[in-house]
C-alpha cells in the first residue's frame, strides 16, 4: 500500500481501462481522493463508485476527450470549480497505433501527437503553477520502453513516449527546486485494451506484466523521487542493452520483429 497521498486529491486521465484503472485502485487503497477523466462516462461512474464504496475515500468524474484541444483547460476549470487542490497529477491517457505509416489514416497520427504530447504538456502546464506556488505536488507521466528507441511500424506512437520520458526527465529537474517530483513510467506489455485498440494484438507478448504491478512500480518510483523507472526486470535489461548496439541496428531488429507478414 503506498499511503504517500492518503487524504489528497490525484487526477488521473484515462481512467477508465488498464493502467488507468489500476493507478486508481492503488491510490485508492492509499486513502486518496480521486478524479478520474476519461472518454467513457458509464466505465468512469462505475470505477469511482466502486472504488468510493470500498475504499470511503471521495470521488469526481469528468468524460472529455484529450483529442480536443480544448479538453484539458476544462478538466483544470472543473477542479478549481470544485475546489479541489490536486497534488498528484497522472498524465496516464494516451493510444497507438500499427501500421505503415502511409496506411495508417492521417487523422489518426495527429490524434496520438495531441493526446500523447500536447495534452501531457497543457494539462501540466495548468496545474504546475499551482504546485510551484504550494512548494509541493507530484506529476507521473506514463511514457513507454517504446521511449527508448525507434520502432517501425509504431514510429509515430515510439516517437511521442520518446516525448514524453525525455519531457519529464527535464521536467523533474526543473522541478527540484520547488519540491515537485516528477517521473516517467515505462512499462512494457502490460494486460490492458492498449493492444486491441493500437490493432497489434498478433505482436503482443505472452507474458504480460498485470496492470496493478505496473501502477505500483510507477506511484513508487515518483515517491522515492525517480524521475523514470522501467517497470519489470527485463523491460529494463531490454531497454538499456541496446545502448551497446548501434542504433541503426536497434531499429533495424524492432522492424523485423514487427514488420507485417506480407512484407516479410
Amino acid at each position: 500500500m503506498i499511503t504517500e497521498w492518503k487524504g489528497k486529491w490525484a487526477l488521473v486521465t484515462g481512467a477508465s481501462a488498464g493502467i488507468g484503472v489500476a493507478l486508481a485502485e492503488e491510490l485508492a487503497v492509499g486513502g486518496a481522493h480521486l478524479v478520474l477523466t476519461a472518454r467513457r462516462l458509464d466505465r468512469l461512474e462505475e470505477v469511482a463508485k466502486s472504488l468510493g464504496k470500498k475504499h470511503g475515500i471521495q470521488t469526481q468524474v469528468l468524460a472529455t476527450d484529450l483529442v480536443r484541444r480544448e479538453a484539458p483547460q476544462q478538466i483544470y476549470d472543473f477542479t478549481r470549480e470544485k475546489g479541489l487542490r490536486i497534488d498528484l497529477l497522472i498524465n496516464n491517457a494516451g493510444f497507438g497505433q500499427y501500421g505503415e505509416l502511409h496506411q495508417v489514416e492521417t487523422q489518426r497520427l495527429l490524434d496520438m501527437v495531441e493526446v500523447n504530447c500536447t495534452a501531457v504538456v497543457h494539462l501540466t502546464r495548468l496545474f504546475l503553477p499551482d504546485m510551484v506556488a504550494r512548494r509541493s505536488g507530484d506529476i507521473l507521466i506514463l511514457a513507454s520502453t517504446a521511449s527508448f528507441q525507434a520502432v517501425p511500424y509504431i514510429s509515430t506512437y515510439a516517437a511521442t513516449k520518446a516525448f514524453d520520458l525525455l519531457f519529464a526527465e527535464g521536467l523533474a529537474e526543473e522541478m527540484k527546486p520547488y519540491g515537485i517530483r516528477v517521473c516517467a513510467l515505462c512499462p512494457g506489455s502490460t494486460e490492458s485494451e492498449f493492444h486491441a485498440v493500437a490493432q497489434q494484438e498478433q505482436f503482443t507478448a505472452k507474458k504480460q506484466e498485470p496492470a496493478d504491478k505496473v501502477a505500483r512500480t510507477g506511484l513508487q518510483a515518483l515517491a522515492e523521487g525517480k524521475s523514470y523507472v522501467i517497470s519489470g526486470l527485463g523491460n529494463y535489461l531490454g531497454a538499456h542493452s541496446q545502448r551497446l548496439v548501434p542504433r541503426s541496428v536497434v531499429t533495424r531488429i524492432a522492424g523485423n520483429m514487427f514488420r507485417p507478414s506480407k512484407t516479410r
